[in-house]
């Protein structure tokens, strides 16, 4: 980035007004969701398997999508790889809707009580194992998730920080609270 004390030049040039930097998750479903993204390279998003190493064509289309998104994964470890892997794969089969949280779409959806605790109780490969399953039954239901919750706990859910642990902890708090507080509107009103 340019130091503008440096320049002599910078205090008579006019302010350029740049656009708000997207959020990671909403410029990646928009490239996904893109009439300019291939059918085929929302196919590869939608049937790699998170748990497994990914395949060529699988990378290609990962690195383009993230690469769209103004994400950077040249430095990337491949556990970061991973992770953003199984957030596009997710954003692929399920979508994106940013307006409401995601416990409250995970009610709505008619997500079992059971479902909901095994995923928010699940660390690992057990999550990532869980979590296809359960975007395949919100895509059924017509139900698309907020990622900008979503996407987060995967990040930080299997970090290696402690830091990293606890901010994956609130995010399933919140998004338990916002489940419950859903389910008991629903009861009360039946």
């Amino acid at each position: 980035m340019l130091d503008t004390a440096d320049t002599p030049a910078a205090t008579t040039e006019p302010a350029v007004s740049r656009p708000a930097p997207r959020r990671p998750f909403d410029a990646l479903a928009a490239h996904i969701a893109s009439p300019g993204t291939s059918t085929g390279e929302r196919a590869a998003l939608a049937r790699l398997s998170p748990e497994q190493p990914l395949r060529p064509h699988e990378i290609a289309a990962l690195a383009r999508a993230l690469i769209a998104a103004d994400l950077n994964p040249e430095q990337w470890h491949p556990a970061t790889w991973q992770r953003w892997a199984l957030i596009a794969h997710g954003i692929a089969l399920a979508g994106h809707d940013a307006a409401g949280k995601l416990g409250a779409q995970l009610a709505q959806a008619q997500v079992s009580e059971p479902r909901v605790t095994r995923l928010l109780t699940a660390r690992g490969s057990a999550f990532v194992q869980l979590l296809p399953r359960l975007l395949r039954l919100l895509a059924s239901q017509g139900v698309r998730p907020n990622w900008r919750e979503l996407g987060p706990l995967i990040l930080k859910e299997s970090g290696d920080d402690g830091a990293d642990q606890a901010e994956a902890e609130d995010i399933r708090l919140r998004i338990a609270g916002a489940y419950f507080s859903a389910l008991s509107k629903v009861e009360k009103g039946a």
